[in-house]
């Protein structure tokens, strides 16, 4: 299992570094881009793609009016964000180079929605860990479509 989105593994998490173009905006990190879509105001998302770190971008998403429908969108639009994160080909070898482990966002902030809290408060309440389902989601869609590529060059190599 890997258990901490930091060192090596510090790549999946949403405060790495890796700028991504979501819906016309280009963001520093996939956390400045889930930050900015708790809005639909387009001047709100351009403002949090400037800020200077994706702490500083969850601290404005903290802040905004979210949108109506946040609830029912959010899982999508944190998924649709890291799809083009790991579209990238050193990020997608990256990821399957976690060879099928289980991904889990270990955390001490009380977050159990998207990772597994491991304070004292929170160690027996078990975390929903949907960072790290839908990271290891990902990586399947990854694996299967390399997996597909090359049987499709196989298949052409012998006609």
């Amino acid at each position: 299992m890997i258990n901490s989105f930091t060192r090596e593994y510090s790549f999946l998490s949403n405060f790495y570094l890796s700028e991504i173009e979501y819906e016309g905006i280009i963001y520093p990190s996939s956390e400045h881009a889930y930050q900015a879509h708790k809005s639909n105001d387009i001047e709100i998302r351009k403002y949090v793609a400037t800020l200077e770190t994706p702490g500083l971008s969850k601290k404005a998403g903290r802040l905004l009016d979210k949108r109506d429908d946040w609830d029912e969108v959010k899982f999508r639009i944190m998924k649709d964000i890291l799809v083009i994160k790991f579209k990238d080909f050193e990020m997608s070898e990256r990821l399957l180079e976690t060879n099928f482990h289980n991904l889990v966002e270990g955390n001490w902030w009380h977050d159990n929605i998207w990772g597994d809290c491991s304070c004292e408060k929170c160690k027996n309440i078990p975390g929903q860990n949907h960072l790290g389902i839908i990271l290891m989601d990902i990586r399947t869609e990854i694996f299967e479509n390399k997996l597909n590529s090359q049987e499709k060059m196989k298949r052409n190599e012998r006609i």
